[in-house]
Parts: C-alpha cells; sequence; structure tokens
C-alpha cells in the first residue's frame, strides 16, 4: 500500500501515479478493476471560494489513521491494492487535494472499496477546512 498525507507543495503526486503504482503492484494479475477517485478544490459553494486551507493538527496521528482505514478496507473487501494520497495546505479552484485507486478482483467490491475510503478519510479523520469567501471565512471540521 502507498499511503501519504503531504504538504501541497513538498511533493507532486498525481491520479496517474496512483493508477501506475497499482499496475505495478506484485498482485496485478489478480486484479480485474481499477477503479480511481482525485477530490479537487470546488472555487463555487453559495459564493466563489477564493481560496481553502486545508489542516489537521496531528500529521502523524492522521497519517495513521489513513494507513489503518487503507488496511480495514483492503481486508473487508479483498481487494489487491490501494494507495492513497492526500495534500494539506492552500488551495485554490481545481487543485488537487485527495487522490485514491484502488485495484481489485471485480469492479464491485473495487468500487464499494473505493467509496468507503473516501467516505472514511472525509468523516473520520480530524481535518479543518477553512474557506475564504469574500471577506468572510467558513470554518469547516472533518465530515464537512
Amino acid at each position: 500500500m502507498l499511503i501519504k498525507l503531504i504538504e501541497k507543495n513538498d511533493e507532486v503526486i498525481q491520479i496517474t501515479d496512483l493508477i501506475d503504482y497499482v499496475k505495478k503492484s506484485n498482485a496485478i494479475d489478480e486484479c480485474g478493476a481499477i477503479y480511481s477517485f482525485e477530490g479537487i478544490m470546488r472555487g463555487k459553494e453559495e459564493d466563489i471560494v477564493n481560496k481553502l486551507i486545508l489542516s489537521t493538527p496531528d500529521k502523524n496521528k492522521t497519517q495513521q489513521e489513513m494507513t489503518e482505514i487503507g488496511e480495514d478496507v483492503k481486508a473487508k473487501f479483498g481487494v489487491k491494492e490501494i494507495a492513497i494520497v492526500h495534500y494539506i495546505g492552500e488551495f485554490y479552484s481545481g487543485d488537487p487535494m485527495f487522490l485514491v485507486s484502488v485495484g481489485g478482483g471485480h469492479r464491485k467490491e473495487t468500487l464499494n472499496a473505493l467509496t468507503e475510503i473516501i467516505e472514511r478519510v472525509k468523516f473520520d479523520l480530524d481535518f479543518k477546512k477553512e474557506e475564504f469567501i469574500g471577506d468572510k471565512t467558513n470554518v469547516i471540521l472533518s465530515g464537512g
């Protein structure tokens, strides 16, 4: 598994890198599906969002919890390979923030594994989003 929590400008990883990682897995011969997800910064809610700052109070804890989610999902759905990258830092419209790629034997369990990773990372991890909209700041805690 590849699991990384990265400051936005420290390392550039794209969704194609995660797909390539899954394809190079020793278990690729057992895979019949690869599903991927790229979560990007949305530039408009009710108003234009000028920028977003995403943070977590304890990077090591959040990294460990992402790893545990990957391990849990891999065991639960029997998928063969998982790659997760979550960025933190300052983002603008269209910037990638959250990347996931999952390789599995069949499409159904692979898609279900991908969906569970997305939902658990969004709702279970301690992230704080600060949306800068005009002269206001909207703060959204985990699950937003």
